[in-house]
């Protein structure tokens, strides 16, 4: 008598399940969002000069993209540029602020100060100092976005334990050494805190900048559709606005990766 062999059940797999899987949560908050914007615009028939819907933006997109691409790269590359200068200056500066006491007690409360100026106020100052260059939008880039630099590394630095300076200090191990293998690893995930809320601050500064005196880039493009009622033209302008912040942030997001892998690790990775 024989036995038919069992024949293991495998289960179905549902494909639509598997491509929704794939795509992250986010973008499809993105398409729900678009498709409901789409067609409350149609459905309420709402004029394009009052909001336009997503389809006639991406018109202009294509219509128009000769100049949107260019300024979009004008404005992306003050933000980059300010972001930079801004770490350059607040890095160190936050050094200064952790080691030594006077500068602590001197700078700490003029930087936490200076924050309580409207940028936007002293913007006109800056173009009548430094022209209606590269130079005005850098400065306003920096003075907004430095300063989470700063708090967050100062807060990073001084995070080290005493017990584990002490350590150091008893095994001889220099000042520099003190810095670069105990106090550094400890404070990068507080300071790539500060740079990825600066990257933010960066992108505002950046058109702040251009609204207040500029000859091209996305701000500039917006006032001059806003002077003739193009509402389409300046969505199509914040929608490349925001684009340029998110891959700005993604891009430090990214790099916090790399120099502390550690800080991403499952516990399984870190227990192993």
């Amino acid at each position: 008598m024989s036995i038919a062999a069992e024949t293991p059940v495998v289960p179905k797999v549902n494909l639509l399940n598997r491509l929704l899987a794939m795509v992250p949560p986010a973008l499809w908050s993105v398409i729900v969002l678009v498709v409901v914007w789409e067609l409350a615009v149609k459905v309420a028939e709402i004029p394009n000069y009052v909001l336009p819907a997503p389809s006639a933006i991406l018109v202009e997109f294509g219509a128009y993209w000769h100049r949107l691409l260019p300024n979009a790269m004008v404005t992306a590359g003050e933000v980059v540029f300010g972001f930079l200068c801004a770490v350059l200056i607040g890095v160190p500066l936050s050094v200064f602020i952790t080691y030594s006491r006077f500068m602590e007690r001197s700078i700490y409360p003029l930087i936490v100060a200076s924050q309580t100026v409207p940028k936007v106020a002293i913007a006109p100052l800056l173009l009548t100092w430094f022209g209606y260059g590269l130079a005005p939008k850098i400065v306003i880039v920096v003075l907004l976005s430095f300063f989470p630099i700063v708090i967050n590394s100062v807060m990073g630095l001084k995070s080290a334990s005493r017990e584990m300076i002490y350590l150091a200090r008893s095994m001889g191990a220099s000042g520099w050494q003190q810095f670069w293998k105990f106090r550094l690893p400890q404070a990068l995930p507080s300071m790539f805190a500060g740079f990825k809320l600066a990257t933010v601050l960066s992108v505002i500064g950046a058109i702040v900048a251009e609204f207040i005196g500029a000859d091209k880039g996305l701000g500039y493009l917006i006032l001059v559709a806003g002077s003739s009622f193009n509402i389409t033209r300046q969505f199509a302008a914040i929608i490349l606005i925001t684009i340029i912040g998110i891959v700005f942030f993604m891009v430090i997001e990214r790099l916090e990766r790399v120099v502390i892998p550690w800080r991403h690790r499952g516990p399984s990775e870190t227990d192993a």
